[in-house]
């Protein structure tokens, strides 16, 4: 496979996950919003839409290729930020017995390796970039050896 096609079906790999999860949180901003507040930060409501806006956003541009290298930054940095936020730690629910807390502590702790492994492959669509088959290379971007 040439190295348009790899950068291509990274883009569509890349990016459904952040368009799907983005468009979800519109026809759910009151449980995104709870969840938000349940790791204490502020204007749950508010970031709930944000994130919701950016996810969809940045997943679109992604791909498409438009501005990727911008997109893949702002990405990685998300996945970062989420990944330590909302994965980093154990779960206990106190009405559940300890063998599902530990396997949702599990669950939660891939999430976490998910959201860093995504946060890498961002880094490298950065400073690869989207390749030929993209709305930069139409706009004539700068190069992804430059």
């Amino acid at each position: 496979m040439t190295s348009n096609v790899i950068l291509l079906v990274a883009r569509v790999l890349l990016s459904a996950i952040f368009i799907a999860a983005g468009v979800e949180k519109f026809g759910n901003i009151a449980g995104t919003a709870g969840y938000i507040a349940s790791v204490g930060l502020p204007a749950p409501t508010a970031l709930a839409w944000l994130s919701g806006i950016f996810e969809t956003v940045t997943g679109i541009a992604i791909l498409v290729g438009f501005m990727t290298r911008y997109a893949a930054w702002a990405l990685a940095a998300f996945c970062a930020f989420t990944a330590v936020m909302f994965h980093a730690g154990p779960i206990n629910i106190s009405d559940f017995p300890a063998a599902a807390n530990g396997m949702l502590t599990s669950m939660n702790q891939i999430m976490m390796m998910k959201n860093l492994a995504l946060a890498g492959g961002f880094l490298v669509l950065s400073v690869a970039g989207a390749g030929a088959w993209s709305v930069d290379a139409r706009r004539g971007a700068v190069p992804a050896h430059a």
